[in-house]
């Protein structure tokens, strides 16, 4: 057994059912391990780095499980990079695994050397590049420990290739199987503190809960449900918090925030006499700039990582650990609360959050209905929430999609990661390949990526990757020639000083055909339902190019744009 054998039986013993990579020079035992061994790993050969940890990350997300990627030394340890990051960021359980030039040609300037070690520290939540070929297995553990305890995110191993080929000792191969998925090794909130926040909520005459996507990586709704019917209290979400509690969930109010939220749900939160943040970093896009809500209201805050409560708001009942475990202890403390004093004057959750579920629809109902050209967001939002199953998975780059999707998109019937965009960083180039992802997690589901036509452009290559693994994957391209967060910043802070944000008109529906993807263009919003109807009966991938408006000229759900 040799150390690329030792790796790919370690990943093995972790329950790793997919890989996501590109091959290299430095990769080549580690991928003859592979070829070699029954491991039953399924090997995703992609066109990108980049492109290979966004499909882990899609992987993951829906799963829970660790997504894996692989890249070679040099450019493609550089090339994974935007994918590690954001899976660290959004609190993702990712391990990026890149070959290395050898431990003997360390500072004698081979082709590729690059000091990977200091290149990861900071974006990883743990990071590691091999000396020696006993240390394999121990690094493999402790990666996977790192990333599925605490707040879930990214780690890196770097494999040099001579220690690929050095013999390993498979006496020392063991894997905590616990750390494969998210959450494990729970904590709960102290006690006393939740013992405060019950009181305070039992007292509070309009609370308002404000989960982030830490509910649902804990797998707390349940708990989340529980808690607000004990208290009928309205619930909004940030955009990664979606899934908290299901679309149709009675006191769901849907998305706050500057990207996605709407009059309607701001004005819930700003009416609220206690806020609960739950699993929510609460920063800048989610609160307005921390404007909604405001410094007045009364706060608690429950978070698994204790460095992100009270960061930014005085908070009255601070609380640090598991979601689901200390919704738990909460409930229960709540209900004997409850039992002994009952709330008086109340605020009626289910019609604060029915009234602004209506005031939202009322004013998307016409732009939905327009047959304005070119099509108006609103009118594809709207297509989608009427022909797409229910609890499909919808994949929004930024851009173009992300608004209003956050916003409008409306389809889960049960909690969960029905919806997935990158939040932490927004890089274009996201939603095609964490659709792979997402679809090799849940091949059972309808996967919807919407993209920009920047977007596109970024990662058009994966189309190969789509339709040599036969992936179903159905894709929307919004093809409206422009940057259009940036153009419509321009718009609002430069006094329409327009400059290097537009761009020409590509036929994504003619490249996608020449890839082999079953495809359509639509101009005329009329034949869009057609389109789609079309797509989704489509055994294979299918792709729709959408000639639609830019941003700056539309009604988008954002409340401030850069400037």
């Amino acid at each position: 057994m040799n150390g690329a054998d030792a790796l790919v039986r370690m990943l093995q013993l972790y329950g790793v059912k997919h890989i996501f990579g590109l091959c290299g020079d430095t990769s080549l035992p580690y991928y003859d391990a592979l070829a070699r061994l029954d491991h039953g790993i399924d090997h995703v050969l992609t066109r990108d780095e980049r492109s290979a940890a966004y499909m882990a990350d899609g992987y993951a997300r829906v799963t829970g499980r660790v997504g894996v990627c692989e890249g070679p030394s040099g450019g493609g340890a550089t090339y994974i990079l935007p994918g590690v990051i954001e899976a660290n960021e959004s609190s993702v359980p990712l391990l990026a695994i890149t070959s290395d030039i050898s431990v003997g040609s360390r500072g004698k300037f081979p082709l590729t050397e690059l000091d990977q070690r200091a290149l990861y520290k900071p974006l990883t939540t743990w990071n590691t590049v091999i000396d020696r070929v006993d240390q394999i297995p121990h690094a493999v553990r402790t990666a996977f420990r790192h990333i599925t305890t605490g707040r879930p995110g990214a780690a890196h191993i770097g494999l040099p290739y001579d220690i690929q080929k050095h013999e390993a000792d498979p006496s020392d191969l063991w894997a905590q199987k616990e750390h494969s998925q998210v959450p494990t090794l729970r904590s709960m909130a102290d006690p006393d503190e939740l013992q405060r926040a019950a009181a305070c909520l039992a007292s509070s005459r309009h609370p308002v809960i404000f989960c982030g996507g830490g509910v649902v990586i804990s797998g707390a709704s349940a708990e989340l449900d529980r808690l607000v019917t004990l208290l009928n209290a309205p619930l909004v979400t940030t955009v990664s918090g979606q899934g908290s509690l299901a679309d149709h969930h009675p006191l769901n109010c849907g998305v706050v925030g500057s990207n996605g939220g709407i009059d309607a749900t701001r004005d819930v939160v700003a009416q609220a006499d206690l806020v609960f943040f739950i699993g929510c970093r609460v920063g800048s896009t989610s609160t307005e700039h921390w404007k909604v809500p405001s410094r007045q209201v009364s706060l608690i805050h429950l978070d698994v990582d204790a460095s992100t409560v009270a960061a930014n708001y005085r908070t009255d009942v601070p609380l640090v650990g598991d979601a689901r475990l200390s919704l738990h202890a909460l409930n229960e403390a709540l209900s004997e609360h409850l039992r002994h004093h009952p709330r008086e004057l109340a605020a009626n959750g289910l019609a604060i959050a029915e009234q602004a579920r209506a005031r939202k629809w009322a004013a998307f109902a016409p732009l939905a209905a327009s047959l304005d050209q070119p099509i108006k967001p609103e009118r594809v939002v709207d297509a989608l929430n009427r022909l797409l199953p229910a609890n499909s998975i919808l994949v929004a780059d930024p851009g173009t999609p992300c608004p209003y999707f956050s916003a409008y998109f409306h389809n889960s019937t049960v909690p969960g990661r029905h919806f997935i965009t990158n939040r932490a960083h927004g890089a274009l180039g996201y939603a095609m390949s964490a659709g792979v992802g997402a679809w090799f997690g849940r091949p059972e589901s309808t996967v919807v990526a919407v993209m920009g036509d920047g977007s596109f452009a970024f990662t058009c290559g994966e189309l190969e990757t789509i339709v040599r693994r036969q992936v179903p994957l159905k894709m929307i391209v919004f093809s409206n020639t422009v940057f259009g967060w940036i153009k419509a910043s321009q718009k609002v802070g430069y006094q329409e000083r327009y400059f290097s944000v537009d761009f020409g008109r590509t036929e994504h529906a003619k490249v996608a055909e020449a890839f082999g993807v079953k495809s359509w263009r639509v101009q005329d919003p009329a034949q869009l339902d057609a389109a789609i109807k079309a797509a989704l009966a489509h055994p294979g991938p299918a792709l729709i190019d959408v000639v639609s408006q830019q941003l700056q000229d539309a009604a988008t759900p954002v409340s401030q744009w850069m400037g």
